[in-house]
């Protein structure tokens, strides 16, 4: 059991793990277009500065979370 355990406690570091972040990170990427079209129409520039740090941010995770997941290579938590 807790080899098991340990292994599920490793799934962050895993490559699924990281697929799983890149995945969620990037549907928040629908919020901030919503955001961003919703800011263009309504000509608020306030909101279209606040989306686009936004979008800046989930560019730049997905960015570290792709470096993550090449560092991982071959040497994988789950698989052993």
């Amino acid at each position: 059991m807790s080899n098991t355990l340990a292994k599920a406690k490793g799934f962050k570091k895993s490559k699924s793990g990281t697929y799983l972040s890149m995945a969620t990170t990037a549907f928040g990427a629908l919020s901030v277009a919503k955001q961003i079209k919703k800011a263009r129409t309504e000509q608020d520039t306030l909101r279209l500065v606040d989306a686009t740090v936004s979008a800046v941010a989930i560019v730049t995770g997905l960015a570290i979370l792709y470096r993550e997941l090449k560092r991982l290579g071959d040497d994988d938590v789950l698989l052993g």
